[in-house]
């Protein structure tokens, strides 16, 4: 089961036993924390949809520790005006731990919604199948939006099919490609896919953390 949460404004896509970073949080390292705007539920195939929240549905987590992000340099500059200005950023974050999805209440959301998705046409229904299987591919470091619509249309859209893709494969179709992405390098692609399918978020950043633009 995984779940499409917003918290401190920003949507999750989360599972049991996963670690997430978000935005600082104002409870306290250990404390347990509840976010009741699930958006989405995938519960072994079965879909449910928020409108725009699912009503009786939650997400509980465990506050791990507070700390910063990466630092983040901020350069800005008036032309002809002589003005430059640098600063340095970093964002405070929270790391938690996902201990449960509760979809108590989800049912009655889900049942109106799975009315209308039988009398829709049979194309509308495909659509949205696909929709819920693909993965958000530019997690991945060295991907972005042009080499993950290259992959998507190629049929690579979830990091499991990206991860059994051998890296030569993923260049011929980025080498086909209208799109200018000949240039990009997916040698560590299918190791940093297989940490995303498998939830390894804090493994994947680790191993970006030691990559340049998705080479090793």
């Amino acid at each position: 089961m995984y779940a499409i949460v917003e918290i401190a404004g920003q949507q999750f896509k989360v599972s049991k036993d996963q670690k997430v970073y978000v935005h600082r949080l104002a409870s306290e390292e250990g404390s347990k924390v509840s976010f009741d705007k699930v958006l989405l539920l995938d519960d072994n195939g079965n879909v449910t949809l928020g409108a725009p929240a699912i009503e009786g549905a939650s997400v509980e987590a465990k506050v791990l520790q507070h700390l910063k992000g990466d630092k983040v340099i901020v350069f800005k500059k008036k032309r002809r005006k002589g003005y430059k200005k640098r600063n340095g950023h970093r964002q405070y974050l929270t790391q938690i731990l996902v201990e449960a999805i509760s979809a108590t209440g989800a049912k009655k959301t889900a049942a109106p919604k799975a009315q209308k998705v039988a009398d829709a046409p049979v194309e509308a229904k495909t659509t949205k199948a696909k929709a819920a299987k693909g993965d958000d591919l530019k997690i991945i470091e060295g991907i972005g939006p042009k080499a993950a619509d290259v992959l998507v249309a190629a049929g690579i859209d979830t990091f499991a099919k990206l991860a059994t893709t051998p890296a030569e494969k993923v260049k011929e179709i980025l080498d086909a490609a209208e799109a200018k992405v000949q240039h990009l390098d997916p040698t560590t692609w299918a190791q940093q896919a297989q940490l995303a399918a498998d939830g390894k978020m804090d493994e994947l950043k680790k191993l970006q953390d030691e990559l340049n633009g998705g080479r090793a």
